[in-house]
Parts: structure tokens; C-alpha cells; sequence
């Protein structure tokens, strides 16, 4: 959608009212500032809108990538609409999570709308009895398993560089894809 010429728009502040008397009946000048006026009106239109264009909540829904770039938010113009508004409404808090189990987990559904779950999350292993056996060496890294949410399909590539993004830098976090939802493995 385009704000730049939208049809039959009037303008809040026409030109022609704010001209001196003396040009209130000259038809040139009324007529010169009437093709103003619909050239203004959409941007007077934009500025007096302007706190609701910054608005994930009702911001027009081309505006929704822009406002994701802002903030830092993972957004997929074909997901739908309000699960992206949600997903820029909550980046800000979602980077207060960033490269925790938990933010990689919110990051995943609210981003590309999938469900996950993170094993292994990094502790140490120490042990009371001096000169004991040292611990089994762990695991390459956290485990992301991730599996469809709404859509039925998980594209793999985005959920990888998902992944990298949100993982801490230090960590190499490994990714299961699933079918569905794992099985209780005697948890």
C-alpha cells in the first residue's frame, strides 16, 4: 500500500483557507493550492498518525518489517499478521532472555512460529571426594530440538540461523528437527 497519493484524501490544513484575503477569490490560487493540499495531505495525514505507525499493535501491516528491523525481531511476512505483531511487541523483552534456554525457546515460537525444547544447559559437574575420576567429557553443546506450531511445516535453514543467532557466543548449540513432539524419554 502506498501513502503517497491516496484518492479523494483531504487535507486537515488546506493552503487555500491560510492564504491572504486577497487571494480568497483568486480561482489560479485556490486552484494551484487545491493540487498542494492533495500532495500534503497524505503526509499531514502520516505525521498526525504518527505514534500509531510506531505501534506494533495497530501499525499498518507494511510497516510491521520496518518496525521489526527496529527492535531487532525475527519477522516472516508470511506468517500471519498477528503473531508478527506479537513478535515485534515482545522483542525487547525477548532480548532480555537472549542466549538463555528460555529466550531461545520464546525466540523460536514467536519468531518462526515452531515449538522447541533445549537439553543440556551447559553446567559444570564437580565432584565432593578429592582426587575423584574426572566427570565423562559433555556433550558437542546444547541440544535444540524443534518441532512444527501452527504451520505444519519447519523450515530448517531458519531455524539454524535462528539458532546461531540467539545461542551465546562461546556455545555451539546442535539442532534436532522432529516430526512432532518428542516422546517422554523417562523424564
Amino acid at each position: 500500500m502506498s501513502r503517497a497519493a491516496v484518492p479523494g484524501l483531504p487535507s486537515r490544513y488546506p493552503i487555500g483557507e491560510q492564504l491572504p484575503a486577497m487571494y480568497a477569490d483568486d480561482d489560479f490560487a485556490q486552484r494551484f493550492t487545491a493540487g498542494l493540499d492533495t500532495v500534503l495531505a497524505p503526509v499531514f495525514a502520516t505525521l498526525d498518525n504518527l505514534s500509531a505507525y510506531l505501534d506494533p499493535r495497530v501499525a499498518p501491516t507494511d510497516f510491521l518489517a520496518w518496525l521489526a528491523s527496529w527492535v531487532g525481531a525475527v519477522d516472516d511476512p508470511l506468517r500471519p499478521t498477528e503473531l508478527r505483531r506479537e513478535a515485534v511487541t515482545r522483542a525487547v523483552e525477548l532480548h532480555r532472555w537472549r542466549g538463555t534456554r528460555r529466550g531461545l525457546v520464546e525466540g523460536l515460537r514467536l519468531g518462526l512460529g515452531v515449538h522447541a525444547e533445549v537439553t543440556d544447559d551447559g553446567g559444570a559437574a564437580w565432584s565432593n571426594t578429592p582426587g575423584a575420576d574426572l566427570p565423562p567429557k559433555p556433550p558437542a553443546g546444547p541440544l535444540v530440538r524443534v518441532w512444527p506450531g501452527r504451520e505444519a511445516r519447519v523450515d530448517p535453514d531458519r531455524v539454524r540461523e535462528t539458532v546461531r543467532a540467539m545461542c551465546p557466543a562461546h556455545t555451539v548449540c546442535r539442532v534436532e528437527i522432529l516430526p512432532g513432539p518428542p516422546a517422554d524419554e523417562g523424564r
